[in-house]
């Protein structure tokens, strides 16, 4: 499967790129070298979500880091609020970016290139990347950078693109939650397991450290994504209820299939019941993690 991703690039570029972003994400960069990434978070200082990113490390002084597309402006503008003195210049660079998904059985052979089996590991592709990615029950890889060029990885995998719904789909199936619908600018890391890929424990300091180590070490959050299997499909917004009571809200949804947040004290597996204005419809609660 061949999908458009609707993700925009920030770079990230001077002498001090490596050690201000060290200091800013959630995730240890330091062990990073030319052609490694990791899942990164960047917080608000009160340890919400601001931007939910890939850190790509393209050489010592260049750093492309992807994200929602609308996310873009907001993690530019959180990036240069701390850039004081640092020898490095922060750009939203999403015009002209296009990123694509190939999941399954598209094979990156035909581009002339091995993509590193380490995820988030990346090599050129004239001027875009090529990123290991994937989902879990589904491998594959990203292709991201100028618009023009990723048109023409498109066409030397096969040209054909598969609707937005069924990557949607897929997505949801292996639990991956997308900022701006699953999570949001309220979102604590640990309400979407986000800590499990995206924040380092032992890096040291970074913005928003003290709220998700306090949660990590003596604390819980109220509420956790949760996917959802619905007897009939539901729209996005609909209300979850347990025992009569509102417990959570569907995120995003594809077909019979959903990701929802739900109150912590309702634990998977568990009988729900899902109602929006027109309708309702009974659906089982999972851990997306399983």
């Amino acid at each position: 499967m061949l999908a458009d991703l609707d993700r925009g690039l920030v770079t990230v570029i001077g002498d001090d790129a490596a050690s201000f972003l060290q200091s800013l994400l959630s995730q240890d960069l330091d062990p990073l070298r030319d052609g490694d990434g990791a899942h990164a978070l960047l917080l608000q200082p009160q340890g919400k979500l601001l931007a939910d990113l890939r850190v790509l490390r393209v050489d010592a002084a260049t750093w492309w880091c992807d994200c929602e597309r609308s996310v873009a402006p907001a993690l530019a503008e959180g990036l240069n609020r701390f850039r004081i003195r640092v020898k490095a210049e922060v750009v939203d660079a999403s015009a002209g970016f296009r990123a694509v998904a190939a999941r399954g059985t598209v094979d990156a052979a035909a581009l002339g290139i091995d993509v590193p089996e380490a995820t988030h590991a990346h090599v050129a592709w004239r001027d875009a990347r090529v990123v290991r990615a994937g989902w879990p029950g589904l491998a594959g890889f990203d292709v991201i950078g100028p618009a023009a060029t990723v048109a023409a990885a498109v066409d030397a995998l096969g040209g054909e693109l598969a609707p937005p719904e069924e990557l949607e789909r897929a997505r949801i199936e292996a639990g991956v939650v997308r900022q701006g619908f699953d999570v949001d600018e309220r979102t604590i890391p640990q309400e979407a397991h986000l800590e499990t890929s995206a924040v380092s424990f032992t890096k040291g300091c970074f913005v928003g450290q003290e709220l998700v180590c306090r949660i990590d070490t003596r604390g819980h959050v109220n509420r956790y994504v949760r996917r959802l299997r619905l007897e009939t499909p539901a729209p996005r917004g609909a209300v979850v209820e347990a025992a009569g009571r509102t417990v959570g809200e569907v995120t995003s949804v594809a077909g019979t299939v959903a990701l929802a947040t739900v109150r912590r004290e309702i634990e998977p597996p568990a009988e729900v019941t899902v109602t929006w204005n027109t309708g309702e419809t009974r659906a089982t609660l999972e851990d997306m993690r399983r």
